[in-house]
């Protein structure tokens, strides 16, 4: 007995099948009018029933991906814990920073500064003012929407690499400042027991590791609802418009620059309550989180995960945190293995891991292009670079066929047809003669010839040729005025034939 196995990409959709009566339930995202799965109503035209096809997978992945992180994170060691955590809170980082970089199109190398800021004013207001650690996210979110707003400004005027050396000299002169800030950090610029939201009996024990890493997966989960937030709802749909083409975003009335600052403002301020809790993880805060090779790593992340998508802020940033984090024993050479990575996918990707998948498919559907050209190419009826134009290939059938066909005609054209044709225009033929008129009648009315009488003369004919388009007049062939029909007939004939001899 044959067996028979499903082909194409129906088996590995996800399809359901619902009752055609009951009322379909969508549940959307808090805060937004999206929906939590991409669901896709057809109708199969094989069995004729209703179905539902998830059109968008992601979610599925990132639910499996996390889930797999939340429930295995109980059984790591202690050193594979706290690289989890390290893992979620630069991977939150890099969400937000995706999000100024890639959805409002701002070049900003600010990014760890205002971490540092948030990270900086809620230890402060925490160790010398008394504040509890609940409102310490606060403090943070509002010195990095304080920050935000004061580097928000310069973006409306620079651009590009402009912008981007600015912000990496302020995160540079926010170093310098913090280590020579004595009266707040007399320890060479670090601000040492703040507290919190693990309890002292906690730290670096294993439950306050347990409880490190949940508030990091917390603080990554959020970024991520803000991600998907800004990037499905009215902000992320101006700036997509506007990032297509500028010119007619303003001229449609869209004012992208301030969906631009408020993006900006947005990822400033969570980026304040990361810096917040950056320094409650660790107990501390340093200059260190201002430096320029704390940057570069960051600038690593984005680069081999894949720019614009949050799938590759994550994945470049799991990359790199393993690589550094997890292989100590390696020492610098860590370092010139994140370099090596980062070089190979610029040179090979073009748009880090994430965009492999496109890029192989791209290349994929160009090699099927070349292929079908090389086919076309063989019989000479198509142009190869013609051939990916055709969705139905009975074009090129015909083509092959009225190619054929004219290579026939083509041996019958003889000075002694030529003659027949010219002594007796009308009347019997031939059978080769027939056979050449009849493929000039059937031909297509475009560039098709004609006789036309001159309105002030009576025996007085020219050759035109018609356009092919409703409404266009013919075009003159040439001035030549013919005063016998016949020998008008004949010049017809003539054009027609070398028409065909050079195709």
């Amino acid at each position: 007995m044959t067996k028979f196995y499903e082909i194409g990409q129906r088996p590995s959709e996800i399809i359901l099948h619902p009752d055609g009566d009951a009322p379909l339930h969508r549940r959307r995202l808090p805060f937004t009018r999206r929906h939590l799965l991409k669901w896709r109503s057809r109708t199969n035209p094989k069995s004729l029933q209703q179905e539902r096809m998830l059109a968008d997978k992601r979610p599925l992945w990132w639910a499996l991906g996390l889930g797999a992180l939340a429930i295995t994170a109980p059984f790591l060691t202690n050193a594979s814990l706290t690289i989890a955590a390290i893992f979620c809170m630069f991977a939150a980082i890099n969400v937000l920073w995706t999000l100024v970089i890639g959805t409002a199109g701002i070049f900003s190398l600010a990014t760890l500064a205002i971490v540092g800021i948030g990270a900086y004013a809620s230890a402060g207001l925490n160790v010398y003012l008394g504040l509890p650690w609940p409102l310490m996210f606060v403090a943070g979110g509002v010195a990095g929407l304080i920050v935000g707003g004061f580097l928000a400004l310069p973006s409306t005027r620079l651009d590009g690499l402009y912008y981007a050396l600015l912000t990496m000299g302020f995160a540079e002169i926010c170093r310098v400042f913090v280590q020579q800030l004595k009266a707040l950090t007399a320890a060479n610029g670090a601000i040492n027991n703040v507290g919190s939201f693990i309890p002292e009996d906690w730290q670096l024990q294993r439950p306050g590791l347990l409880l490190g890493f949940a508030g990091a997966f917390v603080i990554l989960l959020l970024a991520l609802l803000i991600f998907r937030i800004v990037n499905s709802e009215r902000l992320g749909m101006l700036l997509q418009t506007a990032r297509e083409d500028e010119a007619f975003a303003e001229a449609t009335g869209i004012d992208y620059r301030r969906a631009r600052l408020m993006v900006f403002l947005i990822s400033s301020t969570g980026l304040g309550v990361i810096g917040a809790f950056y320094a409650q993880f660790y107990g501390s805060i340093s200059p260190s989180i201002f430096s320029l090779d704390q940057l570069m790593l960051l600038f690593a992340m984005i680069v081999i995960g894949g720019l614009g998508r949050s799938e590759g802020a994550v994945i470049g940033t799991a990359i790199v945190v393993l690589i550094d984090k997890g292989l100590l024993g390696l020492g610098p050479l860590r370092i010139l293995l994140v370099a090596a990575i980062m070089l190979a996918v610029t040179l090979f990707a073009h748009n880090g891991l994430v965009g492999i998948r496109e890029q192989f498919r791209g290349w994929r559907n160009r090699k099927k292009s070349e292929a079908r050209a090389r086919r076309t190419e063989k019989g000479g009826e198509v142009m190869p670079e013609e051939a990916i134009e055709f969705a139905d290939k009975q074009e090129i059938y015909y083509r092959r066929f009225q190619k054929r066909l004219r290579d026939r005609l083509k041996a019958l054209i003889t000075p002694e047809l030529i003659e027949e044709h010219r002594l007796r225009p009308l009347g019997q033929h031939s059978d080769a003669l027939n056979r050449v008129l009849n493929h000039f009648r059937r031909g297509e009315v475009a560039d098709k010839y004609a006789i036309m009488r001159q309105p002030d003369q009576f025996h007085a004919y020219k050759i035109v040729a018609f356009s092919g388009v409703r409404g266009a007049p013919p075009r003159l062939v040439d001035d030549k005025i013919y005063d016998d029909i016949n020998q008008a007939y004949h010049a017809v004939f003539l054009l027609r034939v070398n028409d065909l001899m050079e195709s």
